[in-house]
């Protein structure tokens, strides 16, 4: 079992921690960190060492050799290293497994190499939403993080408070916050701008959803009423028609003339991000206030977002919030090991190596590749370009 030090700027999580190092070795596992892996998430070498893992220079010529022993890789992000090193999906056997946030639609040349080198891939934002996999779901623990860190950091971006207080000054009215989509961040993002004390509304295209958000003392603004509305496959949003967005964006026109944050959530796995808020859209809002694209890494909701820039248009701030858990990088990276052990715990037998079986309805739907093959019909132009 290999853990490498993330290598995308940015990156500040560890795909395992020395909680769960201790619990990957009672499976019987050998670990090996490498150096520096988890300084930059408050963990140090030391509790790696005390915890029973093997520690290596990732610099060293001898770290492909390390690599090359690896059963199973395990990521935070889609491996990336620079040209040269002597690390990296290069140096791994055939066959072994590569299990992270793979972000496989946005990350053609990873999937190309996975098929090159006959690697298996687990892709775990594609994990089924389902009861047994409830534990092992990283995308919703991140997405938690995301939501929480969303309002914080909107709060400090605005030019006024949050919350109503009453001065010898005179009364501050409460901050306005619409949040776009009532997904697991747009909830946690609900969630902390009520504990802030600003008044929130939420659109979702899933009329079910009211019933979350108002138990959060949240105003829901209905979607609109069409024939083929939007639903769900697997716990995830399907994408919306052009007609349908359309007209959601019409109904979402009077409470943004009103907002004073927007916070924006809304992701279909796989596919760019339904665009929710036009440019001509962005006049609607008051100079001053802040909108949060959450989704900018997959194109974004908003139409000025851009990935971990904040840019100002018409005195509007627009931040695109690329990565926020790794700006909390203890706690996700904490929760993401465990959703990465959960997995390991249910395809790994004592003292074994991993049993994938890809009839199984958990593993099917996030195997991307295995033994060669492309295992998606959604990623096989990547195929077969790698088989011309």
């Amino acid at each position: 079992m290999l853990i490498a030090r993330e290598r995308r700027a940015g990156e500040t999580r560890v795909a395992a921690t020395p909680e769960t190092v201790k619990r990957l070795i009672g499976l019987g596992c050998g670990v090996v960190v490498e150096q520096g892996a988890g300084l930059a998430a408050g963990y140090p070498e030391a509790a790696y060492s005390d915890a029973g893992a093997e520690l290596f220079d990732g610099g060293a010529p001898e770290a492909a050799d390390r690599w090359a022993a690896a059963d199973v890789l395990l990521a935070v992000q889609a491996p990336q290293v620079a040209p040269g090193s002597a690390a990296g999906l290069a140096q791994l056997r055939p066959g072994a497994l590569v299990m992270g946030l793979l972000d496989p639609f946005a990350n053609r040349d990873l999937v190309a190499t996975l098929l090159e080198r006959q690697l298996s891939a687990i892709a775990l934002e594609l994990l089924p939403r389902i009861s047994r996999a409830q534990a092992m779901d990283a995308l919703s623990s991140q997405a938690n993080i995301a939501g929480y860190k969303a309002a914080l950091q909107a709060a400090a971006a605005l030019d006024r408070f949050f919350p109503m207080l009453m001065t010898a000054a005179g009364t501050v009215q409460p901050a306005k916050v619409v949040v776009l989509g009532a997904g697991v961040a747009g909830l946690q993002a609900v969630a902390t701008a009520r504990r802030l004390g600003a008044l929130v509304k939420v659109s979702d295209v899933r009329p079910a959803a009211r019933e979350q958000v108002e138990s959060l003392g949240a105003r829901f603004i209905e979607p609109p009423v069409m024939e083929q509305s939007p639903g769900e496959s697997g716990g995830y949003a399907k994408e919306a028609g052009v007609v349908f967005l359309e007209a959601q964006r019409q109904l979402l026109a009077p409470h943004l003339a009103e907002a004073d944050v927007v916070i924006t959530t809304a992701l279909v796995p796989g596919r760019p991000a339904p665009l929710l808020i036009t440019r001509d859209m962005l006049g609607l809002l008051r100079p001053g206030a802040v909108v949060m694209d959450l989704a900018v890494g997959q194109g974004g909701n908003c139409a000025a977002s851009q990935p971990d820039r904040e840019t100002i248009v018409d005195g509007v701030r627009v931040i695109g919030a690329g990565n926020l858990p790794a700006s909390v990088p203890f706690h996700a990276s904490s929760l993401y090991s465990r959703n990465l052990m959960a997995l390991l715990e249910y395809v790994i037998k004592q003292g074994g190596p991993a049993e994938l079986d890809p009839a199984d309805p958990l593993i099917d739907p996030c195997l991307i590749t295995h033994q060669g093959q492309c295992r998606r019909a959604d990623l096989s132009p990547v195929a077969q370009e790698v088989a011309a």
